[in-house]
């Protein structure tokens, strides 16, 4: 009876096991299913996986960097004529030069001193002669018109329609800061009008024997202001000899009232500041046409020189050619000049010019 009992007993631990086990599958059975589904509701809901933009690789970003670069600037005329590839013993950058003696005459450096060539806002050079010579009163009030509102290249100037100034602080700022709208107004309302004031410039060019030379408004913005840098040294020599040019021309600063406020202006020509140079007249210019261009009367090793630089390539190119003159002069003077004297056998003298208004 023992081995029955034995049989019957592991018989129903075995049942027992086999039960305990059923029911705990069925116990855990809906968590899984719950959980499955769960899982399934999230992944049918999920919001969908945003494309990856596709990220430009270096090449194609470099390729359009250089194609923005390689947008090429107008070509000014000196570059159009191939000036520019004419190369000095200085390595300048400006494609017609000529530094003269103002006492001797003589031609100290020269390359291309008697191409004809835009000289921009040099023109305003001229501009302050005949304003000067003229004797009229630098105190008298000018309005600045829609007239004197630049339409051919579109410059900027703080000079509004309607801004009232004298003419002394409209001469300043033509000559210092290469104003516009300033230069403009000095012509339109010299007496005669415009067109009488730019065939004085003309007139006083030819009684200078500046035969390169053209102008057809005051202020440099036309292309068709045409000079060479012979004639514009003759040009420099004979404002040197006028006080008022000097000094305004080499005026580090100014500052002028229009209404309430108070515009300040800044010399064009940095090297006025900077005290290794002593320098008496000068004006800058810039039009694409005439690239940057620079005259001055400068002092350098204790003697009176003239400079001109005309069509510089780059925007503080003239500076660093004036720079690079300037130290080449002092190694060099005195110097004995191979090219000879300067053709005019004398500057021509302010009693060459054309008569005072009064």
């Amino acid at each position: 009876m023992k081995p029955l009992k034995n049989i019957v007993r592991t018989l129903t631990f075995f049942i027992a096991t086999v039960l305990v086990a059923s029911a705990a599958c069925a116990a855990t059975s809906p968590v899984v299913s719950r959980v499955n589904s769960s899982s399934a509701v999230k992944k049918k809901w999920a919001k969908p996986a945003r494309a990856a933009m596709p990220r430009p690789s270096r090449a194609a970003a470099a390729k359009k960097r250089v194609v923005r670069a390689e947008i090429p600037a107008r070509p000014s005329v000196g570059q159009l004529a191939g000036l520019h590839d004419d190369r000095d013993a200085l390595n300048l950058k400006s494609s017609a030069v000529l530094v003269v003696d103002q006492d001797t005459k003589e031609v100290l450096f020269r390359k291309n001193d008697q191409v004809v060539l835009p000289i921009a806002s040099l023109t305003k050079l001229m501009t302050g002669v005949l304003i000067s010579e003229a004797q009229l009163s630098l105190d008298e009030p000018i309005v600045i018109s829609q007239d004197d509102v630049d339409t051919e290249k579109g410059s900027h100037s703080r000079l509004s329609v309607g801004t009232e100034l004298s003419r002394g602080e409209l001469l300043h700022l033509a000559l210092m800061s290469s104003e516009n709208r300033a230069a403009h107004a000095l012509g339109r309302t010299y007496p005669g009008g415009l067109a009488r004031f730019v065939g004085l410039m003309n007139q006083k060019a030819a009684s200078l024997g500046m035969r390169d030379t053209s102008y057809v408004e005051p202020t440099g913005l036309s292309s068709n202001n045409r000079s060479s840098a012979k004639d514009l040294a003759t040009l420099v020599n004979y404002a040197y000899g006028d006080p008022t040019l000097r000094e305004l021309s080499t005026s580090p600063g100014y500052q002028v009232w229009v209404g309430s406020k108070v515009l300040q202006y800044q010399n064009t020509n940095r090297l006025v500041k900077n005290p290794d140079w002593d320098i008496g007249l000068q004006k800058t210019g810039y039009i694409t046409e005439a690239g940057q261009c620079l005259v001055m009367q400068t002092k350098i090793a204790g003697r009176k020189l003239i400079m001109v630089f005309l069509d510089s390539a780059g925007k503080l190119s003239r500076i660093a050619d004036a720079e690079r003159m300037r130290r080449w002069l002092e190694g060099s003077l005195p110097l004995q000049s191979k090219n000879g004297p300067v053709a005019a056998a004398a500057w021509p003298t302010r009693d060459q010019g054309l008569p005072r208004i009064n």
